[in-house]
């Protein structure tokens, strides 16, 4: 088995043959294993998510993230700012704006004073139809993270949280290039 392991992380490193260990504190090793078994989690549940809502809503997870983000925002937000919000390219904004506005579930309207812009906000139906599919989201949420005790959940949020915070610490302060 630790062999094993050593081989599915030996090519994200550029490894290919022996010597990993040797420049690898098992700390480093370690850590390398949780971000991987994060990542791996990840992908499941979102692999999950977007088989349910396919077959039980026929929707795409980008659509439901969309509609998530315009139901924070109830009065609308400027398809750049959707943009940025979804971390997508304005063209794939457009496309899924278009497909939902043909759906009745949102609704675009030029930006006053900025002929160039448009707002882009639910309709009822689209609100209605969001909050419908997102219970049921977050029943699936619960559902899948219902193996693990209500004390684990939170520890594991907690540590997740002080991740969050230590890497949102060094994106903020200059890093210095590793040494070769």
């Amino acid at each position: 088995m630790k062999r094993a392991a050593r081989h599915e992380i030996a090519p994200l490193l550029g490894d290919q043959d022996i010597g990993l260990e040797a420049r690898m504190s098992s700390d480093d090793h370690h850590s390398l294993r949780l971000w991987l078994r994060l990542l791996a989690c990840s992908t499941d549940i979102e692999t999950e998510i977007r088989k349910r809502l396919r077959a039980g809503h026929g929707m795409t997870l980008a659509r439901f993230d969309y509609l998530a983000q315009l139901h924070r925002h109830p009065d609308g937000l400027r398809m750049s700012a959707l943009s940025r919000f979804l971390m997508v390219t304005g063209g794939n904004v457009t496309g899924l704006t278009d497909e939902l506005e043909k759906d009745g579930l949102v609704q675009r309207d030029a930006e006053p004073g900025d002929r160039r812009s448009y707002r882009v906000a639910l309709t009822a139906k689209g609100r209605k139809v969001f909050e419908k599919i997102a219970q049921e989201h977050e029943r699936w949420v619960v559902e899948l993270f219902g193996g693990i005790s209500d004390a684990d959940r939170q520890q594991l949020y907690t540590l997740l949280g002080r991740l969050r915070l230590q890497l949102s610490a060094r994106h903020d302060t200059p890093q210095e290039s590793p040494s070769p």
